[in-house]
């Protein structure tokens, strides 16, 4: 997952709070930090999207392969 991908999984699944999430919500399984705390020390940002979704009670159904863009059609 790319950074990209991560920014547009955050906002799929949290809309306009998604910001706010990763600016404020402390995340154990990356140290107890947040989101953007844990990508500016170099978490992969999969890493982070998983920890996000696992603090959120995010159904696992909608946690792999979030932010992902569909492929081009032929």
């Amino acid at each position: 997952m790319r950074r990209s991908e991560f920014d547009r999984a955050v906002t799929d699944e949290f809309g306009p709070r998604g910001s706010a999430l990763i600016a404020d919500l402390v995340l154990s399984a990356v140290g107890d930090r947040t989101a953007v705390e844990a990508l500016d020390a170099g978490f992969p940002p999969r890493d982070v999207w998983l920890a996000l979704c696992a603090e959120m009670d995010v159904p696992l159904e909608r946690r792999y392969g979030a932010g992902r863009l569909e492929p081009k059609k032929r």
